[in-house]
């Protein structure tokens, strides 16, 4: 997530150069071409086209970012649920240096930071080992790991230890209902952002707006050069880039868990659950995750 209030020059330039260069010697070759064959284009078409074209990039860039919004209030659900887990697992059952009592206590803490770090992992679609390896042991980590979702397979194994503890008379089973009720919250957010990275936008979202833009680009020159003349290619070009521009927004929101620097900022928020969670229990916690030029990850 950029935390600048603009992006630095060097970014934009990376990311637009190649369509903008393009654009411009199309507009330097229509301008050479009038002078040389002059030709009359109505300018009517291409502003209702134009009108038409930003009405319709506009809802595109709102969908788009109603998607990275959700994801974001998503994370925010997590991280909250994992605050309540982590206190239930703390309060209910008991002092911190009781032997078997606290080895439940850390267990829970720790699978479910696993957890966040796995799921985090697989909506980037990068692997989950390292992660997982980081709080558990390879024979705890041996049943998750071998299942598709390995974020899930972790949650199931957190639900099964409360299941357990309540059997062995460690908690109630009022407090156990409780512990089921946040292991919901927790499956429901995980279920919200699954959703969101493996539904796309329509593809009639995806393919129109992109053939558009493209094509008023093109006719953008031939309709601006009778009234601009010699500076077409500098007035086209920057008419052009805004359109480009809108349509780039919301290519760059629709999937926040793109790993990219429009991301939702998933390592940090994981981090900030892991500093609460150790903190909960006592252990020593890592620092927050800071910004790298200006960007959170």
């Amino acid at each position: 997530m950029i935390l600048n209030d603009t992006p630095g020059v060097g970014q934009i330039l990376r990311e637009v150069w190649r369509p903008l260069v393009a654009l411009f010697v199309w507009d330097v070759i229509v301008t050479v071409t009038y002078f040389y064959l002059p030709f009359t284009a109505p300018s009517l078409p291409l502003t209702i086209f134009g009108t038409v074209l930003a009405l319709f990039l506009t809802a595109r860039s709102t969908s788009a970012y109603q998607r990275w919004w959700e994801s974001r209030t998503l994370w925010g659900a997590m991280i909250n649920a994992s605050r309540s887990l982590a206190r239930e697992a703390v309060t209910f059952l008991g002092p911190r240096d009781e032997g078997q009592t606290r080895d439940l206590k850390r267990s829970i803490v720790l699978r479910h930071l696993a957890y966040v770090n796995a799921l985090r992992c697989q909506l980037r679609r990068q692997p989950t080992r390292d992660e997982v390896l980081r709080f558990l042991s390879e024979e705890e980590a041996a049943e998750p790991l071998a299942r598709v979702n390995v974020a899930n397979a972790l949650l199931d194994g957190t639900g099964q230890r409360i299941a357990l503890a309540q059997r062995e008379g460690r908690i109630d089973t009022i407090q156990q209902t409780q512990f089921e009720r946040v292991l919901v919250d927790i499956a429901n957010a995980q279920g919200g952002m699954e959703r969101i990275k493996n539904t796309p936008l329509p593809m009639q979202y995806r393919f129109f707006p992109m053939l558009f833009t493209r094509v008023f680009c093109v006719l953008l020159p031939i309709g601006l050069v009778e009234t601009l003349g010699v500076a077409t290619p500098i007035g086209s070009t920057i008419a052009g880039l805004m359109f480009l521009a809108a349509h780039k927004i919301g290519d760059d929101l629709v999937d926040p868990f793109a790993n990219t620097v429009h991301d939702v900022p998933l390592t940090a928020m994981c981090r900030t659950i892991e500093i609460d969670l150790l903190q909960g229990i006592g252990d020593e916690a890592p620092a927050p995750v800071q910004p790298v030029k200006g960007v959170l990850w």
